[in-house]
């Protein structure tokens, strides 16, 4: 059975580059396009394996994202690794402390990506 991952990120070039590395393995990649598509998502998808989010959207960034899907019960144990081009230690101890299992820079190894998530849907 095909895992269920979402990736939420504003820019269609890295989505389509995640769907392109995903998409050759047992993962089936849904997508939207900033944290409040993400967030939606998430709630309406209740049999998603991990999620894959960007830090810097519009209208709800990727970390707000994250700590809001964290709050609620339902996903607060779904795994969500940030795909970013950020590196600053102060966002990423933010995003650990809220719940994100990973956090990859940008540009990504599409094999780094693949195992990441393999690790993490694995349980």
């Amino acid at each position: 059975m095909m895992k269920k991952v979402l990736i939420v990120d504003d820019s269609a070039t890295v989505r389509e580059q995640v769907r392109n590395a995903l998409g050759t393995t047992e993962f089936d990649v849904f997508e939207a396009s900033d944290g409040v598509e993400g967030v939606e998502s998430i709630a309406r998808m209740s049999d998603l394996s991990a999620v894959i989010c960007d830090v810097n959207m519009p209208r709800m960034d990727g970390l707000e994202m994250l700590e809001t899907v964290m709050k609620a019960p339902r996903s607060a144990p779904l795994p969500i690794v940030m795909l970013t081009t950020e590196g600053q230690h102060e966002m990423i101890r933010r995003a650990k402390l809220a719940g994100a299992k990973g956090w990859i820079v940008k540009p990504f190894k599409p094999e780094m990506l693949i195992a990441a998530i393999r690790k993490l849907t694995s349980a």
